[in-house]
Formats: structure tokens, sequence, C-alpha cells
């Protein structure tokens, strides 16, 4: 296959997968609320069309090679890692089930429509430093692993120059975010959870790195911190 054909049979790949992500969490929404006239789903819904589509149509064009692995399960994936994702696959369509029950359909939470609009910037910010973090690191993989296949090796440029884990960073954020734009507070906690499921990822990950790539003990020992500036 030359790559201008693996190119588009990634780009039909990561679209249809896209169309069936964005199926689900809607159907799940708009299914759970028992209702369609629901702005913020819709302005949620919205924003992570143009986020998916643009990453699919940046990742074919810049770096296929690592769209398929991030499309791809190794078998070398730890099994603290197999269980963790797992656990984050039952609470991300709970966070979406609890949202649609409290803001779509009973509304129990009343949150003002200022911090939904901070929950959609911080929806925002996380997706550039997402984006960021791909433009930097062509071994993000979505699983925790040792690429040695692909010669992995460390990378302190980009968001790695501040903190060694600003991938997990985003996403605690993003699933913030995604709890206040949609305006359920019940839904924070469902994204808390998932936030402590990638704090001790990252310390898993970061001790696995430690252990097994070569050049990550020196990196630890210059960028200190794994996710927040100066706290951790």
């Amino acid at each position: 296959m030359n790559a201008e054909s693996r190119r588009s049979t990634l780009l039909v790949r990561i679209v249809v997968k896209g169309v069936v992500g964005l199926g689900a969490i809607a159907g799940t929404l708009f299914g759970v609320a028992g209702r369609v006239d629901w702005p913020a789903a819709w302005f949620f819904i919205s924003l992570f069309a143009v986020y998916l589509f643009l990453g699919a149509w940046w990742f074919v064009r810049h770096d296929p090679d690592l769209l398929e692995e991030r499309m791809t399960t190794a078998p070398n994936v730890p099994h603290w890692d197999r269980l963790l994702v797992r656990a984050y696959w039952i609470l991300l369509p709970t966070l979406f089930a609890t949202a649609a029950l409290d803001a779509g359909r009973f509304r129990w939470s009343e949150m003002p429509t200022a911090v939904q609009a901070v929950g959609a910037v911080a929806l925002i910010a996380a997706f550039v430093v997402i984006w960021w973090c791909t433009a930097a690191n062509r071994f993000l993989s979505a699983n925790a692993r040792i690429q040695s296949e692909r010669g992995q090796r460390v990378v302190q440029q980009g968001p790695y120059r501040f903190v060694r884990h600003p991938m997990y960073t985003s996403l605690i954020v993003l699933m913030i975010g995604m709890a206040l734009i949609l305006g359920s507070w019940l839904a924070v906690v469902p994204a808390a959870l998932i936030g402590v499921l990638l704090v001790v990822r990252t310390s898993l990950e970061d001790r696995m790195l430690t252990t097994e790539l070569a050049g990550y003990r020196e990196y630890a020992n210059q960028v200190h911190d794994r996710l927040l500036p100066g706290l951790w």
C-alpha cells in the first residue's frame, strides 16, 4: 500500500470511528435526557465534532504513524493500564448519562451561564493542549507502553518542557469542562473520578518510563512536575 492509499484508509477509519463516537455521545445525552431541545448539549457536540474532524485531518496529513499507533492496542500494554482504561470507559458514559439526567431531564442543577462559559473555555483550552502534545510527541500512544519497535525516545519539547505528562493534565481539564459546559454539577463527580484514574495512571506510567525508557530518569530530574507546575 502506497503512502496516499494508507492515508486515505486511515482517514476513513478515523472518520468512521469519530462519527460512531459522536453518535454514541449524542444518543446517550439526548436519549437519557428524553429530549433534543437541549442547547448546551448541541453546543458541546458541535465543539467536539470540530475538534475530532480537524484532529483527524491533522493526523492523516502530519503523523499517520502516530494515528495508527493510537488506533491499535499492542500486546505489551501492562495489565494495570488495561484495567484503568476499562474503568475510564465505564466512567465516561456515566458522566454523560449523569449530565443528561441532571441538566437535561430533571434539571436538578442550577448552573449559571457564566460557569458553563468557563467550561467551554476549559474545553477549548484542553483541545489546544492535546493538539500541542500530539504535535510535539510522535510517541503519544493511547496506551501506556514502551514502543521499542517505533524507536521510542524521551520527548522534551513543547509542553513537555513544563510537565512530564501534559496530555493527562489536559484530559483532566477536558473532563471537568465537559461537565460544566453541559450544566451539571452532579456530572463533576464522575469527571473527578476520571481525574483520579488519570492521576493513578500518571504515577504508574511515570514509574514504568523511569525504569524502562532510556534517558527518562535524567529527564525527570530536569522536569520535576508530572501534571501541575510547582505542585506535582
